[in-house]
């Protein structure tokens, strides 16, 4: 497993420097929502040199009362839906990013939420299961991932390279 660890941490490496840098060109500035995560995807873009030009928010939005009253997630979508949802991940991004553009007009969203275990998962979301959004202009696009692995250390590294990967996607369409 440490391996796999090692790997993941030199692509999450290469990739929040790509991240940075086309962020940096287009002159957008990065807000982010992260649950599982807790706050991995924030520190892998701000360990690459000259992020403070284009990272402008983190929330670490770990309880369902944060993610309502700072995200402006409804409470009926984490009652219908859960927390681990599609529509969870799309309402974390899109508050992260309303939040984001009082640094910025040209704000990037992303959100991560997802079961990293190694308990509290279910048959329906088993751990391992992570959603992700990504706001940009009027565009949101979103991951779903079943992660096979039941260790957090993986599943979270797994989801931030994911994340970071998503932003690059979702910058250059």
């Amino acid at each position: 497993m440490n391996i796999d660890i090692n790997n993941i941490h030199s692509h999450i490496d290469k990739t929040a420097q790509d991240v940075v840098q086309l962020l940096c060109e287009r002159k957008i500035v990065l807000t982010t929502a992260e649950s599982c995560t807790g706050g991995l995807v924030s520190g892998a873009i701000t360990s690459v040199s000259g992020s403070s030009q284009i990272f402008g928010l983190g929330i670490c939005a770990y309880a369902n009362e944060i993610k309502t009253h700072i995200l402006g997630v409804s409470p009926l979508t984490l009652e219908i839906f859960g927390a681990v949802s599609a529509q969870c991940a799309r309402e974390m991004a899109l508050g992260a990013k309303c939040r984001g553009e009082h640094c910025s007009p040209a704000t990037v969203a992303i959100s991560v939420t997802g079961i990293a275990g190694p308990d509290g998962g279910s048959t329906e979301k088993p751990v391992g299961t992570v959603y992700f959004a990504c706001a940009y202009k009027d565009n949101i696009n979103t991951l779903h991932l079943r992660i096979n692995s039941n260790d957090r250390q993986h599943i979270r590294l797994e989801s931030v390279r994911q994340a970071l990967i998503l932003i690059l996607n979702t910058i250059k369409m």
